[in-house]
C-alpha cells in the first residue's frame, strides 16, 4: 500500500512510520510512504497557508492555493484522496477494511477551522471522522486512520490476532490476563489456565458479552 500524507507538519508523520510496527512494515515492503509539506507549495515569500475566513467568524482557514499545488503534485486526480473531519463519515473496523483493500491512500491534514471547501469539492473522495470530538490536529486524525487500516494487511499483524479482538465479530474484545497468575491479592480466572479450550472459548464469548452490554450496548442493538 502507498500512502501520501500532506501536512503542515511532516514531522509528526515521519516520526509515526520510523517507529514500531510500521517501521517493520515499510521495512518489508507492505507500505510504502511519503510526507508532503504544503507549505513548500505556498506563493508568497511568507509561505502563507491560511487566511481567515469568509463570512466571519473565529480561526483561520487552509488556503486552497498550497493544497491544490500539494494535490496536483502527486496526481490526486487519480488516486483515493482521504480528509479526516469531524464533519465525515464516522470510522469503524468495517470502513477501515474497506480502505485496506484501496493499493494508494492520499490524506489532507487539515489545521485550525479545517481546509476550503473548494478542496473537498475539487479532490477529496473520503471526508472519515474519528469520532463526535474535536481535536487541533489533523496529523494526528490521519494517522489513527492509517493505522486502523494498514494493520489489517497482510504481513503485519498474525491473522489470528486480528480474528479475536474487538470488532471483529460485532462485540468487544474479552479480558486479557498473563503472567504472573496473582498480582495484588487479584488471581487469573481459573478457567483460563484449567486446559479445557472448549470452555475457555465459552468464558471468553460470556465475557465479551458481558463487557459489551456494560461499555458499548448499542453494538449489541446492531448485532440483533
Amino acid at each position: 500500500m502507498k500512502i501520501t500524507v500532506l501536512s503542515l507538519f511532516p514531522e509528526i508523520i515521519e516520526g509515526y512510520f520510523n517507529s514500531s510496527i510500521m517501521a517493520k512494515a515499510v521495512e518489508k515492503g507492505i507500505v510504502e510512504y511519503s510526507a508532503i509539506n504544503i507549505r513548500d507549495f505556498a506563493r508568497d515569500k511568507h509561505r502563507t497557508c491560511d487566511d481567515y475566513p469568509y463570512g466571519g467568524g473565529a480561526g483561520m482557514v487552509l488556503k486552497p492555493e498550497p493544497l491544490s499545488g500539494a494535490l496536483d503534485s502527486i496526481g490526486a486526480r487519480d488516486r483515493r484522496v482521504v480528509y479526516p473531519s469531524p464533519s465525515g463519515r464516522l470510522l469503524d473496523q468495517k470502513y477501515a477494511g474497506e480502505l485496506s483493500r484501496t493499493e494508494d491512500l492520499v490524506f489532507i491534514c487539515g489545521r485550525y477551522e479545517g481546509i476550503d471547501q473548494r478542496i473537498i469539492d475539487l479532490y477529496v473522495d473520503d471526508e472519515i471522522s474519528i469520532g463526535d470530538y474535536v481535536i487541533s490536529s489533523g496529523e494526528i486524525s490521519a494517522l489513527v486512520i492509517i493505522d486502523s487500516v494498514y494493520r489489517l494487511l497482510d504481513g503485519v499483524i498474525n491473522g489470528e490476532s486480528l480474528l479475536e479482538e474487538s470488532f471483529s465479530d460485532g462485540l468487544l474484545e474479552y479480558p486479557q490476563y498473563t503472567r504472573p497468575a496473582v498480582f495484588r491479592g487479584m488471581e487469573v480466572p481459573e478457567i483460563l489456565i484449567s486446559g479445557h479450550h472448549a470452555k475457555i472459548k465459552d468464558w471468553r464469548k460470556d465475557k465479551q458479552l458481558e463487557k459489551t452490554k456494560k461499555n458499548r450496548p448499542d453494538l449489541l442493538t446492531k448485532l440483533q
